[in-house]
């Protein structure tokens, strides 16, 4: 069963919630303005219904199935005004996105809403609970549930909302993140995480809390990224962190490196696209400070404390999801051709439930663009307890995979707003080939002369990347010939493998084309049956070690008709003459060959997809990353 309709039977089944975004506000402006805008910023997590709740002479909830602007419209004519209050945009999986199903959720005599992230797995055994003392629920959702579990707890044991909190959060199996408003005391909010993302942005006189920085940045560079089983007490001049054990914590204060430009288009349409763009300078930031061409020398200071142990591992075993398993597939394939150590990789999804052979002696390597994918944590724990070392690559700063993991490698995308990722994918990618040649390095499986080789042209792949931007316009004349395709296959050989189930990924997640990546070879497997006149083929058929062999295969796609689309490298001419229609990327060593086959990938999945009315940056069904299992 595919992963995704899984993922989706689970959650129909169980009542829950896989990815939402929270914002919350109390200080001295109007809080409405701030949350609205965050909604905004947080919408690529979530956006089958949003919500609303300000603290105004009790609180005033508002509610509404659709994106953040149609809550917007919802209460164009309503005078809005407190400075406390919270927002909610939701990616909802169980029954259909509806009013009463949108956060925030509230208790039976109104005096609580909650705001959640997460899912409340013993939510069915606790509701009957509730059932049988007489509450009433309005909605479907678990998160409903805990707030009623909150209101019990204060009427039966006469405890403040603090003390009710925590206790309630001791009887509940699951994850969270939440925020909590209470009429009866309108100046503090109530925050606790434990499995899903929240930070604090700390300001003078006002605080804002946030699933991620980017409704934060606006406002103050101080944040504190709240552990697992914390809670928050935030009044507008002071702030109060306890674990879930009642034991008075002492927050870290760190300053956010993100930039309030990075988080608009910057004269795009589309986030997406301004992210394909960026890719040469993301590329060259993740580079920046890491490798010296000149030296043969590689430097990742996360994992410099484990040189000794990459010198003597037995094994890598990388483990990821989605996008971020394409990129392990690609690391797969460099880190055996250079380091020389066995790879496997795995779905994260799947690692934990077969009971896996781990040792000490392994290196687990964990991707995730969030830094936050459950599933991805959960492989990390599983791991952890077996003894392996773990290593994270991941893009956000203070999320929970580099604070799981013992060491790793941030990849400096900057954010990534479309859910289709792209920057997040190269990114992966630079950072496992200078993981491959870092440990080749230790190891001593590369003679210094190749290494100067290797470095002096990754250092350059920045450049070329930028070359292989400008196909846009040819690739939009593509875009146009097949846009109402209904099948489309991705083929490549060697690490072009996996860019080709990328690609393949990219067309149908965005404009809902079914589309399949295989290895060349195996499309005479089965794939050729599905060939015909009006079936898109795209080759990656650039110059390496396999070249003549994706000439074979293009040519038994042309004897059935098929209508081919390939990638080559600058100046060929052979595949030229076969192709119905060429893309030329600049001629690079084989190694590199992925950063930059993928680009007119991406771009022809944009183009076809925009072309085609679809919503690319927040495609159906989709949010930028699946925060529980």
């Amino acid at each position: 069963m595919d992963i995704k309709v899984l993922l989706l039977f689970l959650a129909h089944t169980f009542n829950i919630e896989f990815m939402c975004g929270i914002v919350g506000y109390i200080g001295y402006r109007d809080a409405y303005p701030i949350v609205i805008k965050g909604l905004h910023r947080l919408e690529y997590r979530g956006y089958d219904s949003a919500g609303i709740a300000l603290a105004d002479n009790g609180l005033k909830v508002y509610k509404k199935a659709g994106k953040v602007s149609d809550l917007e419209g919802f209460v164009k004519d309503v005078k809005l005004t407190g400075t406390a209050g919270m927002g909610h945009t939701r990616w909802a999986t169980h029954g259909a996105p509806s009013d009463r199903n949108s956060h925030p959720h509230s208790s039976g005599d109104r005096k609580l809403t909650i705001i959640h992230n997460g899912i409340i797995e013993n939510y069915g055994v606790l509701k009957e609970a509730l059932i049988a003392k007489g509450h009433t629920f309005i909605s479907d959702t678990d998160t409903e549930v805990l707030i009623h579990l909150i209101e019990d707890i204060q009427n039966v044991t006469g405890l403040d909302l603090r003390e009710a909190v925590r206790l309630a959060l001791n009887r509940v199996v699951g994850a969270y993140a939440i925020v909590i408003m209470n009429a009866d005391e309108p100046d503090e909010l109530i925050a606790a995480r434990k499995g899903s993302p929240m930070v604090i942005g700390v300001g003078k006189g006002e605080y804002f809390i946030a699933s991620d920085a980017t409704p934060i940045v606006e406002y103050t560079k101080n944040v504190i990224y709240l552990n697992d089983n914390e809670i928050a007490y935030v009044r507008r001049e002071d702030l109060l962190i306890k674990n879930i054990d009642n034991t008075v914590q002492t927050p870290y204060i760190q300053e956010l490196e993100l930039k309030l430009e990075m988080l608009e288009k910057g004269g795009y349409d589309h986030f997406m696209m301004k992210e394909i763009y960026e890719q040469p300078r993301s590329i060259r930031d993740c580079l920046r400070g890491r490798i010296y061409p000149t030296q043969g020398l590689v430097q990742l200071g996360g994992i410099k404390e484990y040189v000794e142990k990459l010198k003597n591992i037995d094994r890598i075993i990388i483990v990821a999801c989605g996008t971020s398993w394409h990129a392990g597939l690609v690391g797969e394939y460099l880190i055996e051709e250079y380091a020389r150590v066995p790879v496997e990789v795995e779905y994260a999804s799947e690692f934990r439930y077969r009971n896996p052979i781990i040792t000490p002696k392994d290196l687990v390597i964990a991707i995730s663009q969030s830094g936050e994918t459950a599933d991805t944590m959960a492989a990390i724990e599983l791991a952890k307890e077996k003894g392996a070392t773990i290593f994270g690559i991941c893009n956000v700063v203070g999320a929970s995979i580099p604070r799981l993991t013992h060491a790793g490698v941030y990849t400096h995308a900057g954010p990534e707003i479309g859910v289709a990722s792209t920057k997040a994918f190269t990114g992966q990618v630079t950072v496992l080939t200078l993981i491959a040649f870092y440990i080749a390095q230790q190891r001593g499986t590369i003679t210094q002369s190749k290494f100067v080789e290797y470095l002096t042209e990754l250092n350059e792949i920045p450049d070329l990347v930028e070359q292989a931007l400008k196909s846009n316009e040819q690739v939009k004349v593509i875009a146009e010939r097949f846009k109402d395709s209904t099948n489309c296959l991705f083929l490549g050989r060697g690490s072009s493998f996996p860019v080709a189930l990328e690609g393949a990924l990219k067309l149908k997640e965005i404009s809902y084309i079914h589309a399949e990546g295989y290895p060349a070879a195996e499309m005479k497997h089965g794939p050729i049956a599905l060939i015909d006149a009006e079936m898109p083929v795209i080759f990656i058929a650039t110059k390496n070690s396999s070249y003549e062999k994706v000439v074979s295969n293009i040519q038994e796609v042309k004897a059935r008709g098929g209508k081919i689309i390939a990638i080559v490298s600058e100046g060929d001419t052979e595949v030229k003459e076969m192709a119905d229609y060429v893309i030329e990327i600049p001629l690079t060593g084989e190694t590199f060959v992925p950063l930059l086959a993928t680009i007119p990938l991406q771009l022809l999945a944009y183009h076809i997809a925009v072309m085609r009315g679809c919503n690319v940056d927040q495609p159906r069904n989709l949010a930028k990353s699946v925060t529980v299992e």
